[in-house]
């Protein structure tokens, strides 16, 4: 019974990726092409997540940093959250993005709900510097979307389940870094 519940587990994860590609395909595009845009420009990204996104924050700026599939200079990344005092400081991820950012950079937000009031106050602080915005959220209707502007890229995984949310955002981040290593160096592995 436990394997049989393992496989189905495998095979609904499989399904809703293959429905994600049809229907996130275009923004997860915009996203790769923002991404690019940015660090060809003499931008850097900085990354935010909080809770269960916040590691997948960390580990998207080591990819762009070190290196995703092969050998690539190195890429101006950082995650934002580590200098952020206790954890419960609304505006702690938000004063990094002020203190760090300016017009040329670029804040990718990962959040699995998108109404955390710090990732929302860190979207804030980035138009304060008129840099551009990639919103990576899960759930129907995001509070964090609505505070993007025209210019930004919303990347929204149409879920309520937390682990789907999290396999479909570990893709698309996997879909940004290979795009910007494909404009980078070419598809020859």
């Amino acid at each position: 019974m436990l394997l049989q519940r393992i496989q189905q587990l495998f095979i609904d994860s499989a399904d809703f990726k293959y429905q994600c590609a049809q229907s996130m395909g275009n923004n997860t595009e915009s996203a790769v092409q923002a991404v690019f845009s940015c660090l060809t420009n003499g931008g850097k990204i900085m990354v935010a997540g909080m809770g269960a996104t916040q590691p997948l924050a960390f580990y998207t700026a080591a990819l762009l940093l070190g290196r995703f599939e092969r050998e690539r200079p190195e890429l101006a990344a950082l995650a934002l959250g580590a200098h952020s005092g206790n954890g419960f400081d609304s505006q702690g991820i938000a004063r990094e993005v002020r203190a760090l950012g300016v017009s040329e950079d670029l804040l990718l937000v990962i959040s699995s709900k998108g109404a955390e009031a710090a990732l929302v106050a860190a979207v804030d602080a980035a138009h304060e510097r008129d840099m551009t915005v990639v919103a990576l959220v899960g759930g129907a209707n995001p509070e964090l979307v609505q505070s993007l502007h025209d210019t930004d890229v919303a990347v929204c995984v149409p879920s309520e389940q937390t682990s789907r949310i999290h396999e479909v955002m570990m893709m698309v981040l996997h879909c940004v870094c290979d795009g910007v290593d494909i404009q980078l160096l070419g598809d020859g592995q």
